[in-house]
């Protein structure tokens, strides 16, 4: 089987939890002995570095990209405000990148294009005029989804109504598309039945995020810490880890006692949140591993209020043997069951609770941990995921 495998950002470096999905997607498509070429959007957030690519996977797909401008445009946006497009998915479109998909089509015979998110849709129709190939959307989450929540929770009038706009946009996007594929790989069973709510009428499976284990330096735990610590790690230029950690500032950490501290690390941190270091708030920024970073702490915290699909940095915390207070909503997708490998936590209330409870109860940390691992292993293994796509694959022929 010959796989096309169209990125709205590059696989490699693993800068996010998108990135590490499609590059989870390449590797193990890869070493499952498919043939698979990668093109790629470059963009000044994300920019393409050939040399980043680990050299097996460089020299076996071939990677190439195209620049494409995704920043936020005033006047397009406005346009696409009055025109009820969405600007969300629209920026995404390049001439130059059709161009280039063109002539990759023109002179490949693909047996099927793998679309990396709802942002490579824009190209169906070309991809239909030039190939034969079946088209598969692999769906990290629903985007409409995201934006609804984010209106949901936000206090101000104006940019509440225009965040439903937004979502409501992209979910009329996402209900026409969805049935112009071929097939959906969607990250998790919630989303599978989301879509399904939704009409969609083409084959559809839960193919979840994959770990490498092999790759994850696991330490397991047999003694309990003397003081719990506490971390949060992820990019703070996504709209709803900041929402999340601001909730968490002002709901729950500036209400915990003093001897609290939790440790804040990721890229691009907006400078009201460097503003908030204090005693309890430690900032670290963008750090060089973020597996180095989470093995010198005990428990991460995900408050995140308005995600979907599945968090990457979740799975590689419970790898890790860590572990977790989350929301239900970060959690989603996840399999979980609560107090056995994560905590959940839904209110302010509920996650000083939980952070009490780790705190007054370490040895806890040994047992949950142990048990994320172990669900990790049983559900997440890349090996097994990439497997269980193939055989969806092979299923559309």
């Amino acid at each position: 089987m010959k796989i096309l495998q169209l990125c709205n950002k590059p696989p490699f470096p693993s800068y996010d939890g998108g990135s590490i999905a499609m590059g989870n997607i390449t590797s193990g498509l890869v070493n499952a002995g498919i043939d698979v070429k990668v093109l790629t959007v470059s963009t000044d957030k994300h920019p393409f570095k050939v040399s980043k690519f680990p050299p097996k996977i460089r020299k076996a797909v071939n990677p190439e990209s195209v620049y494409i401008d995704v920043r936020l445009n005033i006047v397009d946006a406005f346009s696409c405000l009055v025109t009820r497009d969405s600007y969300n998915v629209s920026r995404f479109f390049s001439p130059d990148f059709e161009k280039k998909l063109i002539t990759i089509l023109d002179s490949e015979n693909f047996d099927l294009v793998h679309l990396e998110s709802i942002f490579m849709t824009p190209y169906l129709g070309t991809i239909k005029r030039h190939s034969k190939a079946k088209i598969v959307l692999r769906s990290h989450n629903l985007e409409y989804l995201i934006w609804e929540r984010l209106s949901d929770t936000e206090g101000k009038k104006l940019k509440k109504l225009y965040l439903k706009h937004l979502a409501k946009n992209l979910k009329a996007y996402e209900l026409d598309v969805i049935n112009k594929v071929d097939a959906i790989a969607s990250i998790s069973s919630k989303d599978t039945d989301r879509f399904q709510e939704l009409k969609c009428k083409v084959p559809i499976r839960s193919i979840p995020f994959g770990i490498c284990l092999t790759e994850i330096p696991y330490q397991e735990k047999t003694k309990a810490p003397k003081e719990v610590s506490f971390f949060h790690i992820g990019s703070m230029d996504w709209s709803p880890n900041q929402e999340g950690i601001l909730w968490l500032i002002d709901k729950v950490i500036k209400k915990t006692n003093d001897s609290f501290k939790i440790q804040l690390a990721g890229r691009n941190m907006p400078d009201w949140l460097l503003r908030e270091e204090s005693q309890k708030i430690a900032i670290h920024g963008e750090v060089d591993s973020a597996y180095d970073f989470m093995n010198q702490y005990d428990v991460m915290v995900v408050p995140l209020l308005s995600a979907s699909g599945i968090r990457v940095k979740i799975i590689e915390g419970m790898a890790l043997g860590k572990t977790i207070i989350s929301t239900s909503i970060g959690a989603e997708g996840i399999g979980y069951t609560d107090g056995e490998n994560i905590l959940i936590a839904d209110t302010p209330k509920q996650f000083r609770e939980k952070i009490q409870y780790i705190s007054d109860n370490p040895k806890e940390i040994i047992r949950i941990g142990k048990n994320a691992r172990e669900l990790i292993e049983g559900k997440f293994d890349n090996e097994k995921i990439i497997n269980e796509l193939i055989e969806f694959y092979n299923e559309l022929f």
